[in-house]
């Protein structure tokens, strides 16, 4: 299952008038025999709570009080999650006349029109504390405590990630808690700016819209919705148009196939470091160490000693932690033993758990190779949201190419990587154009897409590669049929800029007729965009070529403000600025 718990709001959700119909009562216990885990996420105090719903039981936790109050039914616990605001500011708003008025655990609640005196009240006294509202209540928390924060403290206890998680609710102060989830669903009484932002709006409302969206939870975990739920698409890179391709954090099968030292390696590494970006935890099964410079993850294994399961499992039993299995000390032969071992594991996690959220198999034809009977392969359970790495693919076993939903083909043959991955999988093989591919792409095709053309991918960059990108064009050497020069309006000079940085010190140097001259020609943002070949720097050099009304020591400046907002280098790198040093500067 993709979604293991429903996290729902109370007044105006789950309940109407504070009451939960028997309807909502029963769908929320199919939900529960299904598996599926519930919590509670109100601003209501505890107290009030605990009289106006009978049926708590039902929630393995309850986030009260708008976020700062966990109480756990089973154990009748109470954990407040911040300090209640100091009796000098409860005193306060009593003089001034704020009443009703209640006080929680730890929120300090009354109703509109008091905002002005609480807020007053607020500034007079210096206090760190917001004002949240829902519906005419006024609730005064510490700043930074919401609905989001509380469910995420609850989540934490029940060892779950926000990315199993479908959230729902109504009014203002479910904002929070829906965008934390990673489905969210507004019912159809909700506030209109709620349901812009949901991705989700039931048709029913209050407790009818929960039934509803516990219904198609049992139908097909919301798989049918999958259209509407891009708000985590994860970017992969661009096509031969320049529209982004993204992907699915959850249900791809991604086959990465390329000759060695292709870009693979780097390939996956980026794709790991967006999906840690976004708060999705992986396994990377590691043969070679080629993985152990990702940050985002926890490394276990050394060349003199192998991981064990337990270690690993140890690890990816926690919602939020991500690990590289490095199997270098590892005999080869041991491998797809170790890996036999691990698979089932990882199918039990993602069950109860559904961490990890991606599995990667780097040189995965060693692991599970063609050669190996069905009943031998180990794939860990309902194959999905996988990455698998090969040179070859006929190598691989064909339970592996038959889960395929997207394959990846780099290197010098992609071609012929698709054609071959068509015959070992029995598909007929996609008309195809000859492509020679540029350091950086790949040809891309989904074997049962409804388009089934392969396409070429501009693949988006690494951090590793944004950072060699940024230290090339910044201080690095372009030959001379891809530097700048400033010639003048006469074609006098002679000024090579051999990077951004000596670029920079030459616009400073020029006079002002040869900077307008390259100005008003547009040839900066040309050269931004044929040799840097960054768009949005190039959009915001035009656009200060465009502005007539810069005098030119603006334009310089708005120009400079550009490039070291995206292109920041060190101090000592002045010293390396590639100008050449017995060429004469002319100055205004």
């Amino acid at each position: 299952m993709r979604y293991l718990a429903l996290c729902c709001d109370y007044d105006g959700t789950l309940a109407t008038d504070g009451r939960v119909f028997p309807d909502t009562v029963r769908a929320l216990e199919r939900l529960i025999a299904s598996g599926r885990r519930l919590v509670l996420v109100t601003g209501r105090e505890l107290d009030d709570l605990q009289r106006v719903c009978p049926r708590l039981d039902l929630f393995e936790y309850v986030v009260a009080e708008n976020g700062a109050l966990l109480y756990q039914p089973a154990l009748s616990t109470e954990t407040p999650l911040a300090t209640r605001p100091a009796e000098a500011f409860i005193s306060a708003l009593r003089e001034r006349g704020v009443s009703p008025m209640s006080v929680g655990r730890v929120i300090v609640a009354t109703w509109e029109p008091h905002e002005t005196a609480v807020l007053e009240t607020i500034r007079d006294l210096g206090l760190e504390l917001q004002v949240i509202f829902n519906k005419g209540a006024v609730m005064v928390l510490p700043a930074g405590v919401n609905k989001a924060t509380g469910l995420m403290a609850a989540l934490e206890k029940m060892g779950l990630s926000a990315h199993n998680a479908v959230g729902i609710g109504d009014a203002e102060n479910d904002h929070a808690l829906l965008a934390s989830c990673e489905c969210s669903v507004a019912v159809a009484n909700a506030l209109p700016t709620l349901k812009g932002a949901a991705d989700i709006v039931t048709a029913a409302d209050h407790g009818a819209g929960v039934v509803e969206l516990i219904d198609e939870l049992l139908r097909d975990d919301l798989a049918s919705r999958e259209a509407q739920l891009t708000r985590h698409h994860i970017l992969l890179g661009k096509d031969d148009e320049g529209r982004e391709v993204r992907m699915s954090p959850y249900g791809e099968n991604l086959l990465l196939v390329g000759t060695s030292g292709s870009g693979k390696s780097t390939l996956a590494t980026g794709l790991l470091e967006r999906l840690g970006e976004r708060g999705y935890t992986f396994c990377v099964i590691d043969p070679e160490g080629d993985y152990e410079t990702i940050t985002d993850a926890v490394s276990l294994g050394e060349p003199n000693r192998p991981p064990t399961v337990d270690e690993i499992v140890k690890l990816l039993r926690s919602p939020d932690e991500s690990v590289v299995v490095s199997l270098i000390g590892l005999p080869v032969g041991d491998r797809p033993a170790f890996f036999a071992a691990l698979a089932p594991r990882l199918a039990e996690l993602r069950a109860a758990k559904g961490c990890p959220h991606w599995i990667v198999i780097d040189e995965v034809h060693h692991l599970l190779p063609a050669t190996r009977r069905p009943d031998e392969v180990a794939l860990p359970g309902n194959l999905h949201s996988t990455l698998q790495v090969t040179v070859h693919p006929s190598l691989v076993t064909p339970r592996v190419l038959k889960a395929t939903t997207l394959l990846i083909a780099i290197g010098a043959t992609p071609q012929s990587m698709i054609q071959e991955f068509c015959e070992v999988s029995g598909l007929v093989a996609p008309p195809m154009k000859s492509v020679k591919l540029q350091p950086g792409e790949a040809l891309a095709w989904r074997p049962h897409g409804a388009d089934a053309r392969p396409f070429r991918l501009t693949i988006a960059p690494s951090r590793t590669e944004r950072r060699r990108h940024t230290r090339k064009y910044a201080e690095g050497e372009l030959g001379p049929d891809r530097s700048f020069y400033f010639r003048g309006p006469q074609g006098k000079l002679n000024l090579r800029a051999r990077n951004l940085l000596s670029f920079l010190d030459l616009a400073d140097g020029v006079d002002d007729e040869t900077w307008l001259h390259h100005l008003r020609r547009g040839d900066y943002s040309r050269w931004m965009e044929s040799t840097i070949a960054d768009e949005s720097l190039t959009q915001n050099i035009r656009a200060a070529e465009s502005d007539l009304r810069l005098s030119p020591r603006e334009s310089r400046q708005r120009i400079r403000a550009a490039i070291e907002e995206q292109y920041t280098v060190p101090a000592s790198a002045a010293s390396s600025s590639s100008i050449d040093s017995n060429t004469p500067v002319p100055r205004a």
